[in-house]
């Protein structure tokens, strides 16, 4: 199970269906709502219909027996007085609730007026013995909005007094149920107040069915207890397939780093899909890494390559001019034993400090003077001139001094005469020059001669030309101060290296 639901694909299709789910259950339902509200509020117009063309009558003097809407196709009907007692209803009603009464069987006003007396019934039935109670509201509880009851001070503050023949503007709303006609159904009704002629205030509450409702409604349920399964289905198995399409070339890459980290064969690369979303920039960002690393491995085994070869030099001059010390003391060559041994000595302190700037190491956060280490590093130079304005930057004065030194150097072995050093500003940055008079470097070569071990001159001993390591260092530290360390042509024809360093922010 944590396998299943550990994988991109398994989690982005259930959070999907999971969406989709909780999408569907509040439309559904926000749906279900409107739907039940719109077609009670149809119910309760066509009752309110009724009820008014039943208060129409009334309003017209009509005898409660020629009353149209008694007619139990019209739906439940009652007509309530102001002591609510029920004097007139639906011919078949047999059984009522949600309205102000549960008689379903008229019965004289307790104070009729004579014109009443005149107009009622000549024989209205006995009310049955079941309606004893007749004042008893059994099933007010059920209403959402239960109807006025006749009387109360509510309606006479809403409507205050209505003339002789008029019908109130207002209705009142609620739900319950009847039977009629020994059919039991759902009823949405209507109250409506009107003030007679010869009856005093009536108020008629009529029917509406809800069964079209509770029709729709089921409908609409059982379509979407069976459609939204379906459609979560769907949608899940769409994000499945479309996930697992999508994440295909991820898979690849896995397999193609999973062999190159087993054969350690760093040319390999991973396939990139032919797409431009973000797994094929994963792809090519992951074989430029490759190529990165591939390169700083291959540099690193030049490097060890060589610096073997280098060492193995001047080690074998040294144990070669000892042996021969050893067997023939007076053949001892000591000023060359001492100039092989500082030779090595310089090459191990390159070797170690090339190794310091591979490893990240960064520079102490010191403030130098440029124009002051340049007339350090210059005095005791012969040929070498300084021009220098004062221009502090951060760093390792330590690491700078070798980087001015390894130029300075540089510069007397290919100067005829003289080398010129020169520190100014500009803007945010100090830029330190350094330019001999000799023959100057090609263009071709200007960025070659930065890498480590590079001599142009193949016919130049290394006892002049040193192991080919001064400028390779130089630019390494240049970059870890945040500069840069560049090769041109100096206004004499010889070469010009340009150290530029960001100046240290004041203080």
């Amino acid at each position: 199970m944590n396998r299943l639901f550990g994988s991109v694909r398994s989690r982005a299709t259930l959070g999907a269906t999971l969406v989709v789910v909780v999408a569907l259950f509040v439309t559904g339902a926000a749906v279900l709502q409107a739907l039940r509200s719109n077609l009670t509020a149809e119910a309760g117009t066509q009752a309110e219909g009724t009820a008014r063309a039943v208060a129409a009558e009334l309003a017209a003097r009509t005898p409660y027996d020629q009353l149209s809407g008694l007619d139990s196709k019209s739906g439940p009907v009652q007509v309530v007085d102001e002591d609510g007692n029920l004097v007139a209803a639906t011919e078949d009603l047999r059984w009522i609730s949600g309205t102000v009464t549960d008689q379903v069987r008229p019965r004289p006003s307790s104070s009729p007026s004579p014109s009443a007396s005149a107009s009622a019934p000549p024989s209205a039935p006995a009310r049955d013995d079941d309606d004893d109670d007749d004042d008893d509201d059994d099933d007010d509880d059920d209403d959402t909005e239960a109807p006025r009851t006749p009387g109360t001070p509510k309606a006479e503050e809403s409507e205050p007094s209505l003339a002789p023949g008029e019908t109130g503007r207002q209705t009142t709303f609620g739900s319950g149920a009847a039977t009629v006609d020994d059919d039991t159904a759902d009823y949405r009704f209507a109250a409506v107040d009107v003030r007679t002629h010869d009856r005093g205030l009536l108020t008629v509450y009529a029917g509406a069915p809800l069964a079209a409702e509770h029709s729709a409604v089921r409908t609409a349920l059982t379509v979407m207890l069976i459609g939204f399964p379906l459609l979560a289905a769907l949608v899940a198995g769409m994000t499945w397939v479309v996930t697992g399409r999508a994440l295909r070339p991820v898979a690849g890459i896995r397999e193609e780093m999973a062999a190159i980290t087993a054969s350690e064969d760093l040319t390999r690369r991973v396939p990139e899909p032919e797409t431009h979303d973000e797994i094929a920039r994963l792809a090519r960002t992951t074989n430029e890494t490759l190529a990165a690393l591939e390169t700083s491995v291959e540099r690193q085994r030049r490097f060890v390559a060589d610096a073997s070869h280098e060492l193995r030099s001047p080690i074998a001059s040294l144990r070669t001019q000892l042996e021969v010390a050893a067997a023939h003391p007076e053949l001892l060559d000591l000023d060359g034993a001492v100039e092989d041994t500082v030779r090595l000595q310089h090459l191990a302190a390159d070797l170690l400090l090339l190794a310091r700037l591979d490893a990240g190491e960064r520079p102490v956060d010191a403030r130098v003077d440029l124009a002051a280490l340049a007339r350090e590093e210059a005095a005791g130079r012969t040929g070498v001139t300084v021009d220098a304005e004062p221009a502090e930057v951060a760093g390792s004065r330590g690491q700078l001094g070798r980087v001015l030194g390894n130029l300075l150097d540089n510069g007397r072995r290919h100067a005829r005469e003289t080398v010129s050093v020169s520190v100014r500003r500009e803007g945010d940055w100090a830029v330190l020059t350094v330019a001999d008079d000799g023959d100057g470097v090609a263009e071709a070569d200007r960025e070659r001669i930065f890498e480590r071990f590079v001599r142009l001159d193949a016919a130049r001993s290394r006892d002049d030309g040193g192991a080919g390591l001064g400028l390779a260092i130089a630019r390494d530290v240049a970059v870890r101060h945040g500069g840069t360390l560049t090769a041109g042509a100096a206004p004499s024809g010889g070469a010009l290296f340009a150290l530029r360093l960001p100046l240290a922010p004041v203080t």
